[in-house]
């Protein structure tokens, strides 16, 4: 019991020593660390704010306004450091260990240089729709290491840049297109179809204007008339936007009167002649 109290006394002892010893280091320390976060964190924000004044990319506007930060920081880490110990064998000793760190983690690396590709050259940004990957969804951050899409089930999917850079992806900006035909039979006016479709299409709230909606004969077949009709909508509410064109197509079809055609089929009968 005697030896376990000397323990703490002694620990007490080195303790209260080594804060009397450095307690002004520590001290120095702590409000350049806080400075730095407070200066880092104000400086973002100003950044942000100036860039969002001049109209720049979003993009281009978050990672200069991070890296300032990151700068901030590291500057300040430094200081705090220098407090207590002399930082250029530091240095020194933390280039070689970059240098090794860089080849145990080329992946990672070469993940950031795709990144900074991306955020330099724009192929796209935020708030732009793409398809890569086989994944489609809103652009809503671009960071050195990932590119994080939205969809409109407000799902987050993360992409890895390096899995970007080099592939062939499409960019729809904000909207997306909608493709579709339907048949209606030979016999029907289909002018009269594509200009109700055309009205029909044109009354949603959402479609896009520009480019404005496209809808023609696509082709005749099995003795009918294939109607052909494109359209954008924004990513974020396509399915939803869709579904109300679909349903606005048949109350104007049912209004004027124009039928859809029946798919040709036919029945074999067994032991008997095929009826069409």
């Amino acid at each position: 019991m005697n030896e376990e109290i000397e323990q703490i006394q002694q620990h007490t002892e080195f303790i209260v020593q080594f804060l009397v010893e450095n307690g002004s280091k520590i001290l120095s320390a702590f409000i350049i660390l806080l400075i730095g976060w407070i200066l880092s964190g104000w400086l973002k924000g100003f950044l942000l704010k100036r860039f969002e004044r001049r109209n720049l990319d979003p993009t281009l506007s978050r990672f200069f306004a991070g890296s300032a930060r990151v700068m901030i920081l590291a500057v300040g880490v430094t200081f705090a450091v220098a407090k207590f110990y002399n930082i250029a064998p530091l240095i020194a000793g933390l280039g070689a260990i970059a240098f090794g760190a860089t080849l145990a983690i080329q992946g990672p690396i070469s993940n950031y240089g795709a990144g900074l590709a991306i955020i330099l050259t724009r192929p796209f940004v935020v708030h732009d729709t793409i398809l890569v990957q086989g994944q489609y969804g809103i652009v809503h951050e671009v960071t050195l290491g990932v590119t994080r899409l939205i969809t409109e089930d407000n799902e987050v999917i993360s992409i890895p840049n390096k899995l970007i850079m080099g592939e062939i992806f499409t960019n729809s900006r904000a909207n997306r297109i909608v493709e579709a035909t339907l048949n209606i039979p030979a016999s029907a006016d289909a002018q009269r179809a594509c200009q109700v479709m055309t009205e029909a299409i044109s009354a949603v709230e959402g479609v896009a204007s520009t480019p404005a909606p496209m809808i023609g004969i696509d082709e005749f077949r099995d003795g009918t008339i294939q109607l052909g009709y494109r359209y954008w909508l924004p990513t974020e509410r396509y399915h939803q936007l869709r579904y109300q064109v679909n349903g606005a197509i048949d109350a104007a079809f049912r209004s004027a009167g124009i039928p859809l055609a029946v798919p040709p089929y036919e029945v074999r009968m067994r032991g008997g002649e095929s009826v069409s």
